[in-house]
């Protein structure tokens, strides 16, 4: 299971948004005459400063940027914020006065620079002195190559990276890697940095297996500046090029304000506009036909492969089979109004309750039953890299015909595939179609929904 070490740190974007915000509107309204200020420009202003930070990268800011980094986006944002307020005043405003819009500008980019340095400081201060929100990792390489990260690590300790143990492949390197897979599991380390000059192809992909099977980080060292084909995400560490094997949207704070947000709007439009309405009426009909209650509750795993109660109206009469063996076409244990609510997928749709609650998200990978969870882990290679994001009441694999029963091994290896393409590349349009898909889908009817 993954890490949540230092994890909590990642709030403070969401905050800085909020602030930052909250600093160029006031300042607006204090130091802007009547004549400047309205309403408009307020708007125009918060989406300007919203999407120009975006665009630059202006609260990209990591425990290992560089202060000089941090500067640059401040003077970008301070330019491109500047030039869009001096538009806008000049198109919309007779007799507009640059002078005082400059000083606002600069005045809100001095304060908000000021809170964003200090915020920087503190968190590096905080974790030299109390030794808090740091990453427990590991270095796998030739001594000679890993020893300049190595010194990095401990000299930097206000980086928050705590460097637990080096393993030499200069000796034996397949004895290295697998005393390197011990210990990681066994010490709950957050992340793994290796020297690709030292590793053969496969124990490349090995060792990116075991990271994904394991939900550990992985991270590359490269060596002389050679070129990668593949695309990785390069980032400095001090001077030190660090090559981080996968990029996940939905690991961006600001990602995850945005997916949250929907999927709370959206289970609540759910929950109030058609289960308020539904679950009397399919009660009726649930009691009627067998006896037991109106909702199924299962055990599945979810995000960091933590379990909870994921949740269905129930469409089978009560077995003793109900966790161990998945439905199958023309399965004797389906009710009728099961089969019409499997059809058409409405037995999912008190997994909104799950959504609103945080346990999963309207579109991600689909959650399984924990024993066939632990079955797929052991034969299927990279599944629980599924669980790097939450699980998902409908999903792209869904939507390309792999739903419902895993007849052969092909069914759940395709569905990992389409799983790992939508977390490396989430966006709020990808989850839209998606849901799209899917209501067409259920109009239709489809072949494995039984």
């Amino acid at each position: 299971m993954k890490n949540k070490t230092g994890r909590y740190s990642a709030y403070i974007r969401p905050f800085s948004y909020v602030l930052d915000l909250a600093i160029i509107n006031l300042f607006a309204y204090l130091f802007l005459s009547e004549v400047l200020y309205s309403l408009y420009f307020a708007v125009f202003i918060s989406l300007s400063w919203i999407i120009i930070s975006l665009n630059i990268g202006f609260y990209e800011v990591y425990r290992f940027t560089k202060v000089v980094a941090i500067g640059n986006r401040i003077l970008k944002q301070f330019a491109l914020f500047t030039i869009v307020c001096f538009a806008f005043l000049g198109l919309y405003v007779k007799n507009s006065n640059p002078q005082q819009t400059l000083q606002y500008t600069a005045l809100s980019l001095f304060v908000i620079a000021s809170f964003k340095l200090f915020i920087y400081y503190f968190l590096r201060k905080y974790r030299t002195l109390y030794g808090g929100n740091f990453r427990k990792v590991v270095l796998l390489g030739s001594p000679k190559r890993v020893a300049q990260l190595a010194a990095f690590f401990e000299d930097n300790p206000d980086y928050g990276y705590q460097l637990i143990k080096t393993f030499n492949t200069d000796t034996d390197k397949r004895l290295a890697i697998q005393a390197c897979y011990d210990f990681v599991k066994q010490e709950k380390i957050d992340e793994m940095y290796c020297s690709l000059f030292d590793l053969t192809n496969p124990q490349v992909n090995d060792l990116i297996d075991f990271a994904d099977n394991n939900l550990k980080i992985l991270k590359f060292l490269p060596d002389n500046k050679e070129f990668f084909a593949r695309n990785l995400k390069l980032d400095y560490y001090g001077y030190i090029p660090i090559l981080s094997l996968r990029n996940i949207p939905l690991d961006d704070i600001i990602n995850q304000v945005l997916k949250r947000t929907f999927d709370i709007v959206f289970s609540l439009i759910i929950i109030f506009f058609v289960l308020s309405w539904l679950i009397p009426i399919l009660a009726i009909f649930i009691k009627s036909e067998s006896k037991g209650p109106i909702f199924f509750m299962q055990m599945r795993n979810g995000l960091n492969y933590k379990e909870f109660n994921c949740y269905k109206f129930r469409s089978m009469r009560l077995n003793e089979i109900a966790d161990l063996e998945q439905v199958s076409k023309n399965d004797p244990r389906i009710t009728k109004i099961g089969r019409f609510m499997r059809k058409t997928s409405i037995d999912e749709l008190p997994q909104f309750f799950n959504v609103f609650l945080g346990e999963m998200s309207v579109v991600g990978p689909r959650p399984h039953m924990v024993s066939h969870t632990e079955m797929y882990a052991r034969k299927v290679d990279k599944f629980m890299v599924r669980h790097f994001i939450k699980p998902g009441i409908t999903g792209l694999a869904q939507t390309n015909g792999f739903r419902g029963e895993v007849e052969n091994d092909q069914d759940i290896i395709y569905r990992v595939k389409y799983d790992i393409f939508y977390m490396e590349n989430w966006s709020l349009l990808l989850d839209l179609k998606i849901i799209l898909m899917t209501l067409v889908n259920a109009i239709k009817g489809e072949e494995k929904a039984y």
